[in-house]
């Protein structure tokens, strides 16, 4: 891996679930770079892992919708009230110019209602209009922009490109069989029914990805990275009470350790290395 990277830049473009598999790729090769020899660095929404001898760089940009947002801070970003503004990728789009390898996500952000807000022309214009579509219009529409902008910067011939499908979460354990009111906390084997689906998967989302990638659907060279049946069964490798808490834990929550379990993330080392492995292998045979 470190060879191919030779003189080249790998960038992961998406929400966290991408930073996670940033993170397990900086993982797997960290290791085998001498101390002196690599670096990180963090520019506002972009991470950057420099792997000096190879002059190679991995590298993560926070931009949890593609498109521009009122999201876009990499770390005052939680905001109920989401607005994504219409055919902006290029407000993102020119941190990527150049980058040789191209890893894109986006799904968990669309995910909070029914219908999506969005704005047609400037954040800076005083008064903003704003329509709301439905959510699968709204990221059939965020697909179209990102196809656009990687024909139009991109040169096909030097850079690859790859898009993950939706990470699965596992927040209701009656999915699966167990317990009303319980979630992925405690799980600690995998789902053993091949034809499982959870109801935090949304369908319409999953046509507009297939719609979009699928055979025939793009005539933009994408590779696409489909994880999402593999990662429904580990309803055991989220990462639960155990990730960072940004607040200590209350006592009534550590009395009930459902309420804050994380089943959204993953842990590493875990899953995300299999996706990883997967990106790597098509990235070498594609």
């Amino acid at each position: 891996m470190l060879e191919t990277l030779r003189g080249k830049r790998m960038m992961f473009v998406g929400d966290s679930l991408n930073r996670g598999q940033f993170v397990s790729m900086v993982c797997f090769l960290y290791r085998l770079v001498p101390e002196h020899e690599k670096s990180v660095e963090t520019f506002d929404s972009l991470t950057v892992f420099i792997v000096k001898e190879y002059n190679a760089t991995i590298e993560f940009y926070w931009a949890p919708f593609l498109l521009e947002s009122n999201s876009n801070n990499d770390v005052i970003h939680w905001i109920s009230d989401r607005i994504v503004r219409k055919g902006s990728i290029n407000k993102h789009g020119k941190y990527w110019k150049g980058v040789d390898i191209l890893v894109f996500n986006t799904h968990l952000w669309w995910m909070t209602d029914i219908k999506m807000k969005i704005l047609k022309g400037s954040f800076d214009d005083e008064e903003k209009e704003i329509v709301e579509l439905p959510m699968e219009d709204a990221y059939h529409m965020a697909m179209k922009s990102m196809l656009r902008g990687v024909k139009l910067n991109m040169d096909s011939k030097k850079t690859r490109v790859f898009f993950t499908s939706m990470s699965p979460s596992h927040g209701k354990s009656i999915d699966w069989g167990g317990e009303p009111g319980q979630n992925c906390y405690n799980e600690t084997t995998l789902i053993e029914d091949t034809n499982y689906w959870g109801s935090d998967c949304r369908r319409g989302i999953m046509k507009v990805i297939g719609e979009m990638f699928g055979f025939g659907g793009s005539k933009v060279p994408i590779t696409f990275l489909n994880i999402t049946q593999l990662s429904n069964y580990r309803k055991d490798a989220h990462t639960s009470i155990y990730k960072k808490q940004w607040n200590p834990s209350t006592p009534e929550q550590e009395a009930n350790p459902v309420s804050y379990a994380d089943c959204v993330h993953w842990c590493m080392p875990g899953l995300q290395d299999t996706w990883n492995e997967l990106l790597f292998t098509k990235l070498f045979y594609p």
